[in-house]
């Protein structure tokens, strides 16, 4: 069954649970959903004094983990389409002290109201395969990243050694969905959705060949935590 990624659903879905997001994230990661964001903030540090872009940020952790790597030298702006998840980030980093250097746009990843060539960094974090078309939110992000700046892409992946494959299928599939579901309580089950599009998303060398296609070079990848989730990284 082809999972339902459209635009209404995601946007009402992620609406719906945007209250308990952060809580859920970190329980049912363990809390290493924190070391996977620090992980690509020093995978792709920023450079110089040029703007970075996330896109489907949520609430934006990503977002605020580039904030305090650049110490207040670079623009930082958080994009998502939806505004309750927006407003938890924005609230977030008002508290953090950002001083306005962080700005939240609402925008579709399909469609980035960006100029081209403009971000020295453009980076996503389990946000990619909620995209509808995977292929243009690749080439969006790709499009409005400068020469010679980078893309990285952080999601979700299925394990590939064995017993821990087996052992970890079983979690993520019955465990995982129930607990999320239960504590969230959305009409859309967007915890049912989780190792659904995660199932269906292409991993690996597949999503690094899309990466390509869409005009980056360069293009590496490394599993994080055993395979649960994997850092793609590639340069304009």
């Amino acid at each position: 069954m082809i999972v339902d990624k459209s635009e209404t659903r995601v946007r009402r879905m992620f609406g719906q649970i945007a209250g308990r997001y952060d809580l859920l994230n970190h329980l049912l990661s363990m809390n290493v959903d924190r070391y996977w964001r620090w992980r690509t903030v020093r995978t792709v540090p920023p450079r110089g004094d040029g703007p970075i872009l996330d896109i489907c940020t949520g609430t934006g952790d990503l977002a605020l983990a580039y904030d305090r790597a650049a110490r207040g030298a670079n623009k930082i702006v958080g994009s998502d389409f939806c505004r309750p998840m927006l407003a938890i980030g924005r609230d977030k980093g008002t508290r953090a002290g950002t001083n306005g250097r962080l700005a939240w746009v609402e925008a579709d990843s399909q469609r980035l109201p960006f100029p081209d060539n403009h971000f020295q960094i453009v980076s996503v974090a389990f946000g990619l395969r909620n995209i509808t078309d995977t292929a243009r939110g690749l080439a969006e992000m790709a499009r409005v990243c400068r020469p010679g700046g980078r893309v990285a892409v952080l999601e979700f992946s299925l394990p590939r050694w064995q017993p821990f494959r087996a052992v970890y299928g079983w979690y993520f599939r019955n465990v995982l969905p129930r607990v999320g579901q239960w504590l969230a309580r959305n009409r859309d089950e967007a915890y049912n959705y989780l190792p659904q599009t995660v199932g269906e998303f292409p991993q690996g060398e597949a999503l690094a060949a899309m990466m390509r296609a869409a005009g980056l070079s360069e293009v590496t990848y490394r599993s994080l935590t055993l395979g649960i989730a994997t850092l793609y990284v590639g340069e304009k």
